[in-house]
């Protein structure tokens, strides 16, 4: 089973709507306390799964079958950005400051699993 798939299961799971909560949280997302974006965001990483699953990767370093979770839900926010009407919040400093701390904080989600093998071996 590939990364991508395994993660697409368990977006079905109470645990997966925790994960999104507390990432968001961690991290200080200017839209953590709200619930309905929770859930827009989740759905939205559910779809990049489904579409990692089928072949179309959501991320140009990371291949489709390697998608994990983590990375699903940073696609997601970002196309969340993507497709919110010209408002404030949706041009906020502070999301573009989400991404980049998520992607600082835990970089090994945004590359494929081999090249952290051929890192270890440099």
């Amino acid at each position: 089973m590939s990364i991508a798939k395994g993660c697409l299961d368990f977006t079905g799971l109470y645990e997966a709507e925790l994960l999104v909560e507390l990432m968001l949280r961690f991290w200080k997302h200017p839209m953590a306390d709200d619930k309905g974006f929770q859930m827009i965001v989740l759905e939205q990483a559910a779809e990049s799964l489904q579409q990692a699953v089928m072949g179309t990767a959501c991320l140009d370093e990371l291949s489709a079958e390697n998608t994990n979770f983590v990375a699903a839900v940073w696609c997601a926010e970002q196309v969340t950005w993507i497709d919110e009407e010209e408002g404030e919040l949706a041009k906020s400093p502070a999301r573009k400051r989400w991404r980049a701390d998520v992607i600082r904080s835990i970089p090994s989600c945004f590359v494929d699993p081999g090249m952290l093998d051929s890192a270890s071996d440099s």
